[in-house]
């Protein structure tokens, strides 16, 4: 069972040019897991929070591909904040960690690089349940 501490920023590799900088990701090079689905958040009005759930499986890489926000990582013992805005660096979401993101800038742009394709069976959406999951777990 991972606990917040393994949920890391990444430093992700850059090609600087004068037209511009570039960061390539590919499939167990830099991202340790084979990309099964992406997505991002965009338009996210002032104000509203995402995320609110955990997954019994999926691993994740998030980027701010523009703007800024925050990531409130827990895993029913530690809590852990991360503020990204930078899109050179991801952050690395273990399995079983349950998230909400917050403070999203104007113009902000989340994308999230997944390890598996939607599966509403692989998510914990009610937090007590998530707390039972994660005690359940540590037992074993």
């Amino acid at each position: 069972m991972y606990n917040v501490s393994d949920c890391k920023i990444v430093d992700l590799s850059q090609v600087h040019n004068d037209a511009g900088n570039i960061t390539v990701l590919e499939n167990n090079k830099n991202i340790p897991f084979n990309i099964k689905r992406i997505y991002y958040l965009y338009d996210v009005p002032m104000g509203t929070d995402r995320g609110g759930h955990g997954h019994y499986e999926l691993q994740q890489y998030i980027v701010a591909a523009s703007g800024s926000f925050t990531f409130v990582l827990d895993d029913g013992v530690s809590r852990k904040k991360i503020f990204l805005n930078d899109p050179s660096k991801a952050l690395h979401i273990q399995p079983g960690i349950w998230r909400e993101i917050k403070d999203f800038s104007s113009g902000s742009i989340c994308l999230v690089l997944a390890s598996h394709e939607y599966s509403e069976s692989d998510y914990i959406r009610d937090y007590e349940e998530y707390l039972k999951y994660r005690n359940d777990t540590s037992i074993i």
